[in-house]
């Protein structure tokens, strides 16, 4: 399969998650979760967790239960200071201007967040354009609707013809049940049966033996 379009996870995915933004991040949604609900640390840890597991999201989760405002929650999350854990990354920047195909960042966080990242690393010119969580209509992946719309906004006609690289396990399962190519980037291998490679550096070689090897495919597995 030769792919048309790909989508770029965010967080975890372009920048290695022991970089300590996503930490950071993690803490800010504990906190938030601590202030809003009035509970411990360890219900407030615990609870992030869960909502993550059941609804994509913990945003999605305290939209459904709590009805929050999501820019309350997102305003909060974004205060973490980017710069202060990444830095221009020359070999990201390379491994994506080795990729022809159109780019675009699909993530559950919010653009102004995700710009903030794009440009910490620079590598901002090389996407397309960011389809958020607002883009999303509030609907996070891996849930199927966030995919069609993510295909909507970006223009394509035929999902098939499209990669999803991400760091989560769920999101690329649901990328694959949506009828796209999806591949795992996490530094160590999924228990579960999915496309998988340690590190971005080698997406490059996996898309060219994905090519070779299913010719007549839009899903590898």
């Amino acid at each position: 399969m030769t792919w048309k379009v790909l989508f770029f996870d965010l967080d975890g995915t372009l920048y290695h998650p022991e970089q300590g933004l996503w930490q950071a991040i993690g803490e800010r949604i504990e906190a938030f979760l601590q202030q809003l609900l009035r509970i411990p640390p360890a219900q407030a840890r615990a609870l992030r967790y869960a909502y993550a597991q059941r609804y994509g999201t913990t945003l999605r989760g305290l939209q459904e239960e709590h009805g929050i405002d999501p820019w309350d929650y997102l305003s909060y999350i974004s205060q973490v200071p980017v710069e202060r854990y990444l830095k221009p990354d020359p070999q990201l920047r390379q491994i994506l201007e080795s990729l022809p195909q159109p780019k675009w960042i699909l993530t559950n966080a919010d653009a102004s967040y995700a710009r903030r990242v794009l440009r910490a690393l620079s590598v901002e010119d090389l996407f397309e354009g960011i389809l958020d969580i607002e883009t999303l209509e509030w609907v996070p992946k891996p849930h199927q609707r966030a995919f069609q719309r993510a295909w909507q906004a970006a223009g394509v006609t035929q999902p098939a013809t499209t990669l999803l690289v991400d760091d989560l396990v769920r999101n690329v399962q649901g990328a694959l049940e949506a009828g796209m190519g999806a591949v795992l980037v996490h530094p160590h291998p999924p228990q579960t049966d999915v496309p998988w490679i340690p590190h971005l550096g080698e997406l490059p070689r996996w898309m060219t033996n994905a090519r070779t090897s299913f010719p007549e495919t839009g899903v590898i597995s």
